[in-house]
């Protein structure tokens, strides 16, 4: 089976610095210099979006395209939504070293299927409403539903599923979520620091997701080495500042 490295980040509370390093994925995108600029800023994982509703999407063959850029261990991520058990294992058959993203409505059973009863890894999303409706999510029960899923990825419940720019209230999740997670929605080189210090305590290991936040203002699908490179270093300030307390 792949390795679980990627996602996998040590406890916080480790003596060794490195075992702070909080793995970022970068996802949405379409282009061949932004998959370089992600891997050239220090991105861990490289997210495409095969949702034909998306502005963000690429079909699974342009996906591969991009994906053989990829130098060794980092890992490309396919996001699906609601999409049909056989296109999702006919994308994964020409990218045969990626992780899946479910990021629908989809069942424990749906994602177990599609990944071939275990054969490949896969985060399950979480959509968690914006606000304070945020304090009636289930987010224990959830990540019991789902525990055969590598982490649970925490967004903002918005219409069309993601890459919306909102963040949720980082506050009301539980304190003591037993399992991996990965937070997104709305993160940006400002408020990522923030996210990393109030919710990495609460969780097993905890890796951040990004898109619209290392875009071109207006341009979905379309990123920016600077703002790529702004938010790896803000994660890494957030990483020593855990670290040195």
């Amino acid at each position: 089976m792949p390795s679980l490295e990627p996602f996998i980040t040590p406890s916080a509370h480790s003596t060794n610095a490195s075992a702070t390093r909080t793995r970022i994925k970068m996802c949405g995108l379409t282009r061949e210099e932004d998959v370089d600029a992600a891997v050239a800023a220090g991105a861990d994982a490289i997210g495409f979006v095969l949702y034909p509703k998306s502005a963000r999407f690429v079909s699974a063959q342009r996906a591969a395209e991009l994906a053989r850029r990829l130098p060794p261990f980092v890992t490309p991520v396919l996001l699906f939504v609601n999409e049909q058990t056989t296109n999702i294992r006919a994308a994964c058959s020409i990218m045969t070293g990626a992780t899946i993203q479910f990021h629908g409505n989809e069942s424990p059973q749906d994602c177990w299927s599609a990944c071939e009863e275990g054969q490949r890894f896969y985060l399950r999303a979480a959509r968690i409403p914006l606000g304070d409706a945020g304090r009636n999510f289930d987010l224990l029960k959830f990540a019991q539903d789902y525990s055969q899923a590598q982490a649970i990825l925490l967004d903002a419940h918005i219409d069309g599923f993601g890459g919306g720019g909102q963040t949720f209230n980082w506050s009301l999740l539980p304190k003591n979520v037993n399992a991996h997670l990965v937070l997104s929605g709305g993160l940006t080189a400002a408020n990522v620091i923030d996210g990393i210090t109030k919710v990495r305590p609460r969780c097993k290991t905890l890796a951040v997701d990004v898109s619209s936040g290392i875009e071109v203002p207006g341009h979905k699908g379309i990123k920016d080495p600077i703002r790529m490179r702004e938010f790896v270093a803000a994660v890494r300030q957030a990483d020593q500042l855990l670290y040195t307390k």
